[in-house]
């Protein structure tokens, strides 16, 4: 340190600059910009292993419970948000209209039956009558060949003769129609006059309409295809007509649940089947699921658009897609209750590791 004295008498005081501050400063700069570039460097390279997508929702098997024959509801057996069973019945259509198209078939199948075994003896008749007529004109053309031996010496009369020729042509006629008639009747036996008949297309038909009705009567009762919860039951009512197809209400799975995710295009560059994934809902924030992605969709959600974009005139504006992700949910006993369409964010642990040389041209 060093001193001076002023024209007034005072006396100044002056630091001594030391040489390492001028040295310190520099090198205090250049490390902290090296700790920014090395800590930056280091988030780049731990970074990209996880894809977060934010645009993902809880999806569950669904169906619009309906039946494939029309009929007025006369009973509802469940109500709204109630869960059910494989199996367990959800609706009753009136039976009576089924029940007596059914008691008809099966008169008609009987019928049938009834008319094939008496075709089958009209056959063996048309047959023996046949072998009448086939008599008779053996019978016709002797007569015929020995009035054709008396015509000539006058034993008998030419009108006699005649006669004798006539018969014979006519029954021989009646044998060829009888044949016809008994080969009718053989094709409607299908080719087997002595077959059973319950193995004929008549009583197969008769009996497949008895199988149909009885079909739609099991059907008068609508049961669910599988374990979940009903939903929007008000839509059918007692009294109500329902028609083929027309979905009376809905029935939601509670155990085939899965995940949905539609990450961005350029953010499944290392994601892979069997990538494990860590979930959180959105009405449950700080529960945790766990995951695992079971399906890459093959094609993005704008493919199956009901009309694609079309990019051929050269005119567009490039935007990223998004492809559906399935992610299979590993539920847990105890976990709450996921309903369909939730908001979900979903980390997709692809395991891929970043390298220095990736940033190398």
């Amino acid at each position: 340190m060093s001193s001076a004295v002023t024209a007034s008498g005072a006396i100044t005081v002056g630091a001594v600059r030391r040489p390492g501050v001028r040295v310190l400063r520099p090198l205090l700069m250049l490390g902290g910009i090296a700790a920014v570039a090395v800590g930056a460097a280091w988030l780049w390279l731990q970074g990209g292993r996880i894809v977060s997508v934010d645009d993902a929702y809880v999806r569950a098997a669904k169906l619009a419970v309906s039946d494939d024959i029309s009929g007025i509801v006369s009973e509802v057996y469940v109500r709204e948000g109630q869960h059910v069973n494989k199996d367990d019945p959800l609706l009753q259509l009136r039976e009576r209209q089924m029940r007596i198209a059914l008691e008809g078939a099966k008169a008609n199948l009987a019928q049938t039956a009834l008319t094939l075994n008496a075709m089958q003896h009209d056959y063996q008749r048309m047959l023996r009558d046949v072998a009448t007529r086939q008599a008779e004109v053996q019978a016709d053309q002797a007569n015929f060949d020995r009035f054709s031996g008396l015509v000539k010496s006058g034993g008998v009369t030419r009108a006699q003769y005649d006669d004798a020729r006539f018969k014979l042509a006519s029954d021989k006629a009646a044998v060829e129609s009888l044949k016809e008639q008994a080969a009718v009747q053989l094709a409607r036996l299908g080719g087997t006059p002595d077959a059973d008949v319950t193995t004929m297309p008549q009583y197969l038909q008769a009996k497949a309409q008895v199988e149909e009705d009885q079909r739609q009567l099991d059907h008068t009762i609508i049961r669910a295809a599988f374990s979940g919860t009903v939903t929007n039951v008000e839509a059918a009512q007692p009294g109500m007509y329902l028609t083929a197809s027309q979905a009376a209400f809905g029935l939601v799975s509670d155990s085939d649940v899965w995940i949905e995710a539609n990450p961005k295009e350029t953010e499944l560059t290392w994601v892979k089947l069997g990538d494990p994934v860590t979930i959180t809902v959105d009405s449950y924030p700080g529960r945790i699921w766990h995951g695992t992605v079971v399906s890459i969709a093959p094609a993005a959600a704008s493919e199956f658009s009901v009309l694609p974009a079309q990019n051929s005139s050269g005119n567009w504006v490039k935007v990223v897609q998004r492809l559906p992700v399935r992610i299979r949910l590993d539920r847990q006993p105890g976990d709450p209750l996921l309903s369909a369409g939730m908001s979900v964010i979903a980390d997709i642990d692809t395991g891929h590791t970043r390298h220095l040389a990736d940033l190398l041209p």
